[in-house]
């Protein structure tokens, strides 16, 4: 199917752009979601018409999307949740979880907004894309910790795996010591 786009889709075109795409794509996602229109001639004229507005139209909403951007780039958010001793949470952080931490920060955006490609599944700093238009796209960090006090340390950098490891020293006696107890019982018997 040939649709003309309304605004910038990534890997696909430019506003304005006449492009073939599969019959589902058009009707399932870029139809319904007003970016774009089928590329039949009453349509095409339509939009020629439309064009200056269409385009100014975008131009506003990528300017407001760039004040956005200047504040939001380079945040951090922290989200509180339970995990195991060795980092791995009991659940996981999706968009939804992000687009409400930020919203909650002070910044209106939403999950449709939020990148992530897999939710967060471990402890740690995470940096997690954030598109507030097609043309604007922002990083910010997340802190994911069990605590407000391990986030602190996160962030200072510090690792808060509370799993101990034992040195090779301590691993070598222990052998040791194992070792000469079985070989004793074993002279005993």
């Amino acid at each position: 199917m040939e649709v003309i786009l309304l605004e910038r889709v990534p890997r696909l075109g430019q506003m304005g752009d006449v492009v073939k795409v599969r019959d589902g794509f058009a009707r399932n996602f870029l139809l319904p979601r007003n970016k774009a229109l089928r590329a039949t001639s009453a349509n095409k004229e339509h939009f020629e018409a439309q064009r200056a507005q269409l385009e100014a139209r975008n131009l506003e909403r990528r300017t407001e999307a760039e004040a956005v951007a200047a504040k939001l780039n380079g945040q951090s958010f922290t989200i509180i949740r339970q995990a195991g001793e060795t980092g791995v949470l009991y659940g996981s952080v999706s968009t939804r979880d992000l687009a409400e931490t930020m919203t909650n920060g002070g910044f209106s955006v939403d999950r449709g907004q939020v990148a992530l490609g897999q939710p967060i599944k471990t402890l740690g700093l995470h940096t997690v894309p954030v598109v507030l238009h097609p043309e604007v796209e922002v990083k910010v960090t997340i802190n994911v910790a069990r605590s407000p006090e391990e986030a602190e340390r996160q962030a200072r950098g510090e690792a808060v795996s509370t799993r101990e490891e034992m040195n090779l020293e301590d691993l070598g006696l222990e052998v040791g010591a194992a070792l000469a107890e079985a070989g004793g019982e074993e002279e005993a018997r």
